[in-house]
């Protein structure tokens, strides 16, 4: 199986880790230890088999999709492609803190999970995985707090005396990962509204309302934030030059990804490009 690693803080931290890499076509196996890992698929989807401990689950991965491995908890995925996560390492002390530091019992252990979907975690990974990119340019401190700020969203959210969150309503959640597969899927096409509705089974009205209901925003913001995103992942990964990395992602010209990444992350696809 190849791998590769596009970004790794290191020994920077010794109670938090962020990695940028890429695993298969293959099996990747995890042996426990004393960190807990939040693995986010990044990406195009892809198929996974899955295993924590002794719980199993296989299914099609789409980018933002949580795996939460605790501690001390052997781990294995097998892939028919290459699939490429961000992923962070909490240790147990970090945690131990967090729950001191809001009063929080220590024994609410975190549960292991498949596929979990939070915008909050996900947003603080890519903040860290910035900061490391950059050369730490806002020092130790930004680090252990954005790691406590990460260490509380678990024991609040996803230990095992966590309230169970609020549904959004609006599309069903199977409906909606099945738009979401087919806009990660086709990203780099000129996507239209009654187009993703059709691949859904449903109307564009319909999809209209509903997917802002369940997201937030309407399809084509959306649609825009995930070009940009993607696009982030490729400029990090270095492989190609920023005028292919437009066009991969579905944008028209090079000038069209800067304007829409500096509008929404502050920064240039320069800032963020590792190639030569």
């Amino acid at each position: 199986m190849t791998q590769a690693r596009f970004v790794d803080s290191g020994k920077a931290s010794d109670t938090l880790r962020v990695i940028l890499m890429a695993d298969g076509p293959g099996i990747a196996e995890l042996h426990g230890d004393e960190f807990q890992r939040i693995a986010i698929h990044v990406g195009r989807p892809v198929r996974l088999n899955c295993q924590h401990g002794t719980k199993r689950h296989s299914g099609v991965a789409i980018h933002g999709d949580i795996d939460l491995i605790p501690s001390a908890t052997t781990a294995r995925w097998e892939m028919k492609e290459t699939d490429t996560a961000l992923i962070v390492k909490i240790h147990q002390r970090l945690l131990g803190e967090a729950a001191e530091q809001c009063e929080m019992q220590r024994g609410g252990e975190i549960r292991s999970q498949f596929r979990l979907r939070d915008p909050q975690l996900e947003h603080m990974a890519w903040a860290l995985l910035a900061e490391v990119q950059r050369g730490y340019p806002r020092g130790p401190l930004y680090m252990e707090c954005m790691g406590l700020a990460m260490a509380v969203r678990l024991l609040k959210s996803h230990s095992a005396g966590a309230e169970r969150p609020v549904l959004h309503q609006g599309m069903p959640q199977h409906r909606l990962r099945q738009v979401q597969s087919y806009i990660e899927e086709n990203l780099h096409t000129n996507l239209s509204l009654r187009e993703i509705a059709e691949a859904a089974g449903i109307s564009a009205s319909h999809l209209k309302v509903t997917f802002r209901q369940a997201t937030g925003m309407p399809v084509h913001q959306y649609l825009i934030h995930r070009r940009v995103e993607r696009a982030s992942l490729l400029l990090r990964q270095g492989q190609l030059p920023i005028s292919q990395v437009a066009l991969e992602v579905g944008f028209a010209h090079q000038s069209h990804l800067a304007m829409h990444m500096k509008r929404l992350m502050g920064v240039l696809p320069n800032d963020l490009y590792r190639g030569a």
